[in-house]
């Protein structure tokens, strides 16, 4: 039984269709990495699957069970989502990290948060820091923590990256995919960066138009010489809009 299952999935946008008839299984501990132009349904088939968007038909399955038969609460506790751009709450980084467990009505316990930043590579001495005063890098890797409190077993993740400095960037990546190694996490990961989705994906998806043009390995995709060509094509075009 796969870890997610989509079926036959369509979204609307005042009378616009927004996703058409996207179909997809997401295996338990898999790295899809979803790649596409701007505006092709991306970010919008992430905010589906924890019903940050209401589909018009389809159907969605998180473990063999519907995700419109779980309380939202619940769905997003086993769902977490980080976006391209996260904003730290007003106070320390500590309390950040506690926040989502505060809203579910628990509280996480001193060593747990420190366990948290310990999992996302923060040092333990900025917990009483406030979170505001934080770099950008270290700022998603807070968020990485926050969304890791509720122990999720999907991840989300809209562009994460896409806002960062290189090496910003390798951080939040080897955090990511040292969390993928030593755990069960599945994630489906939003990607403008060719290099990146080679670099962190297990499998990639073309999403056009809203329409899912094809799914496959990293390396039936995105080999340079053997891959596919729409998906290439879309990568070198989007790199270079990048650059211009």
């Amino acid at each position: 039984m796969p870890k997610l299952s989509i079926r036959n999935l369509a979204l609307k946008r005042s009378g616009a269709t927004v996703l058409h008839d996207v179909s997809l299984d997401v295996a338990q501990g898999e790295l899809l990495v979803v790649i596409g132009p701007s505006g092709g349904g991306k970010s919008s088939l992430l905010r589906c699957l924890n019903r940050l968007n209401e589909i018009d038909s389809g159907a969605i399955e998180l473990d063999g069970r519907s995700i419109y038969d779980m309380p939202v609460t619940e769905l997003r506790r086993q769902v977490g989502m980080m976006f391209q751009k996260t904003a730290a709450f007003e106070g320390t980084v500590a309390d950040n990290i506690a926040f989502g467990a505060m809203l579910q009505g628990e509280t996480l316990s001193r060593a747990a948060i420190l366990d948290l930043m310990a999992q996302v590579s923060l040092e333990s001495e900025l917990a009483d820091k406030p979170a505001e005063e934080l770099s950008g890098g270290q700022e998603q890797r807070l968020a990485i923590a926050r969304a890791l409190s509720l122990n999720p077993s999907l991840l989300l993740l809209d562009e994460p990256t896409s806002a960062l400095d290189p090496i910003a960037t390798n951080h939040v990546e080897e955090t990511l995919m040292r969390l993928r190694e030593h755990s069960s996490l599945t994630m489906i990961w939003v990607s403008h960066a060719i290099e990146q989705a080679r670099r962190v994906g297990s499998r990639v998806m073309l999403l056009d138009g809203g329409r899912v043009i094809r799914e496959d390995t990293v390396a039936a995709m995105l080999d340079p010489e053997t891959g596919d060509k729409r998906a290439l094509a879309f990568a070198e075009g989007d790199q270079a809009g990048l650059q211009d």
